[in-house]
């Protein structure tokens, strides 16, 4: 049996009539009957009464009728599945990222998603950059959000998002009655800081600004995760500096100040091996490369470009 005999089949058991049929198969009559023919032969039924006068189903052909449809309609989804995978239309992505890309940007991309490759799922893996950068390594994840651009063989990154570091502090802390905070304000306060290990690229950067400042808080805490950080804050344990979208957690509880004398700015970069064969990987790219250049209004990897690492 072939695919092109139930082909056959359907067209004539449609019309009911040959000539008919082989017309909207753009084929001469005697090729179509013999196809039917052949089909017969192969299930060792009769499917259709010939006459002079018309053709009609036999009560096998009926039912064989239905299953040949069920056929080839899969057949044909089958076969636009297998083209919509090869362009990358369908299939699977796993996506890494950091817990502060989480709070706002990641479900509004995943929105996106939905809307423009509806067909792509999407397994996500929040992990830290360095974890993340160890599976992108292994082939665990597709794609990441890391927070840094560090050496690795075949990669790929792309600057996506730049964001303020604000000061963040307990509504009834006597800094948070003012608009701005001059880091000279941060000397001798007790402060939540990030872990140099688990939150090695914040702290790197705090540390950098009260280095360069010559302000020495009191380290209270030393955390990896921001949420940890801004639940020692909102217990009044402390001062922090912390990415502004953490301003989504706990709203209305904390306050956040920029700073003053400084503009220090987190940035956030897609990263992705170059020998990846995922035929998801690109189109997933080049879509969250397009939202995130106008997300939030934030500076984006498209006027940035890439590096290659």
């Amino acid at each position: 049996m072939e695919l092109q005999q139930l082909r056959c089949f359907v067209m004539v058991a449609e019309e009911l009539h040959f000539g008919r049929a082989a017309r909207r198969l753009f084929m001469t009559q005697p090729p179509l009957s013999r196809q039917i023919q052949l089909l017969e032969r192969s299930l060792g039924v009769t499917l259709l009464e010939r006459s002079n006068r018309q053709v009609s189903l036999t009560v096998a052909g009926q039912h064989f009728l239905r299953d040949a449809r069920h056929v080839l309609s899969y057949t044909e989804q089958a076969g636009n599945s297998a083209r919509r995978l090869a362009r990358g239309e369908a299939g699977r992505l796993a996506l890494g990222f950091t817990a502060v890309s989480g709070y706002a940007m990641v479900p509004a991309l995943l929105g996106q998603a939905a809307r423009q490759l509806p067909d792509v799922q999407v397994d996500m893996h929040e992990l830290v950059s360095g974890e993340q950068m160890e599976a992108l390594a292994a082939s665990m994840i597709d794609l990441g959000l890391v927070r840094r651009a560090v050496g690795g063989v075949g990669l790929q990154y792309r600057c996506v998002s730049r964001e303020p570091l604000l000061v963040a502090m307990a509504l009834g802390h006597p800094l948070a009655a003012r608009t701005q905070i001059a880091i000279s304000d941060l000397d001798q306060q007790p402060f939540v800081m990030y872990s140099p290990e688990a939150g090695r690229y914040f702290y790197d950067c705090i540390a950098g600004l009260f280095a360069v400042a010559g302000v020495t808080p009191r380290y209270a805490y030393y955390l990896g995760q921001t949420h940890s950080v801004l639940s020692m804050v909102r217990a009044g344990l402390g001062l922090a500096i912390v990415p502004s979208a953490a301003r989504e957690l706990y709203p209305g509880q904390l306050a956040f100040r920029p700073l003053a004398d400084a503009q220090p700015q987190a940035e956030l970069y897609m990263a992705w091996r170059q020998n990846n064969d995922n035929p998801v990987l690109a189109p997933f790219v080049a879509m969250a490369e397009a939202f995130l250049a106008d997300y939030g209004g934030h500076e984006s990897g498209g006027r940035t470009g890439a590096i290659h690492v």
